[in-house]
């Protein structure tokens, strides 16, 4: 199974979770994965175990998306939106080999599919200052949740490779 398809059965699990308490998700998961056409254990296990991290981080990325998401706290998000958010909040802290451009379009896609007409960009634009580390009132406040790898480009000139064969 695709790491999309993974992401997706993931987004569905945390959609039903703003549904049902505590007690009935046990069920409810045991009945997605009965219902899921999935062909391998591995992938089940894999969907289970992201599920569970990020329901165990759910207050601090609730509290991530309350500090970037300004007029918009998480009570008042649509709930496929707080969903496709909580989701990629998890994996561009959380998840090292998820770039973090893939988690923005990965979780942008999902609110332009299961979401509303302005999903979409809604989920873009708070991932977007997530990512920048700025917030409405221009602070910027960027704690790199994991190591960020820079390239330096050197750009040379025709007159510099002259002088420099000189």
């Amino acid at each position: 199974m695709k790491r999309r398809e993974q992401r997706e059965h993931v987004f569905k699990l945390l959609f039903m979770t703003q549904f049902n308490s505590e007690e009935e998700m046990a069920e409810q998961v045991t009945l997605y994965f009965e219902g899921l056409e999935v062909p391998d254990e591995g992938s089940r296990e894999s969907i289970r175990e992201r599920y569970k991290n990020v329901l165990a981080h759910l207050e601090e990325i609730d509290g991530i998306l309350n500090e970037y998401s300004r007029g918009w706290k998480t009570e008042r998000m649509s709930r496929v939106d707080l969903s496709a958010l909580r989701l990629a909040v998890y994996e561009m802290k959380y998840e090292e080999d998820v770039p973090v451009g893939v988690a923005i379009n990965e979780a942008v896609e999902i609110a332009k599919c299961f979401g509303g007409e302005t999903s979409g960009s809604f989920v873009n634009g708070v991932l977007g200052k997530i990512a920048s580390g700025r917030k409405e009132d221009g602070e910027i406040h960027k704690t790199p949740a994991r190591q960020e790898h820079r390239a330096k480009i050197i750009l040379r000139s025709k007159a510099d490779k002259e002088k420099k064969a000189e």
